[in-house]
């Protein structure tokens, strides 16, 4: 059995094919992974990663109406992703609320995005009743923007620029009110 393999890695046609292969199966790669002339022209790149556009999306918000993330240009956002069972969300969530409460008169926003398709859009009711938020709560009913923001854990918090840009992701948490206040006081600053 050993001899065999051996003269397999022997044979230089062998290697050839394999050396090609993978260059064939590496390029395809390259191709389908990369942006399109498109997304790259408008500054976006399929998922959000810091220095590009935030993807855009429309959710109907808890109350009524409806959050569109462009229509939030001009001012600097925290954008949420979070659920009523995540523990690290709960823990973050009056911090959140505290710093929203603090800068909002400098024209901070701070949206949450509930994960209803992974929730229940009650427990979400019940969960910021309980909390007192103040600050507005959209509902990703399908799943779409957990898709679209490549969501990988909860919490999920993304700092957004004035232009729309992602300044900085942090995934997990809870985050404290330090950190926070450290971001979006960054985001405060460039805006002056």
């Amino acid at each position: 059995m050993w001899s065999t393999s051996l003269a397999w890695l022997k044979d230089r046609s062998r290697w050839a094919i394999l050396i090609a292969a993978v260059a064939l199966l590496g390029a395809a790669w390259t191709a389908v992974s990369s942006a399109s002339p498109q997304e790259t022209a408008q500054g976006r790149i399929p998922g959000p990663r810091q220095g590009f556009l935030a993807p855009e999306f429309e959710l109907e918000l808890l109350g009524g109406g409806s959050f569109v993330l462009s229509e939030m240009r001009g001012s600097p956002l925290t954008l949420n992703l979070w659920a009523s069972w995540c523990p690290p969300c709960r823990r973050e969530m009056p911090a959140l609320d505290a710093v929203y409460a603090e800068y909002q008169d400098q024209h901070l926003q701070v949206v949450g995005v509930n994960m209803t398709a992974q929730d229940s859009e009650r427990a979400a009711i019940e969960f910021v009743r309980a909390m007192g938020l103040r600050f507005p709560i959209a509902l990703d009913r399908e799943g779409r923007v957990a898709r679209l923001y490549q969501m990988r854990a909860l919490p999920t918090t993304f700092f957004i620029d004035t232009q729309g840009v992602v300044q900085r992701v942090i995934v997990g948490g809870p985050m404290s009110e330090l950190t926070l206040r450290s971001e979006i006081e960054a985001l405060l600053a460039a805006v002056d």
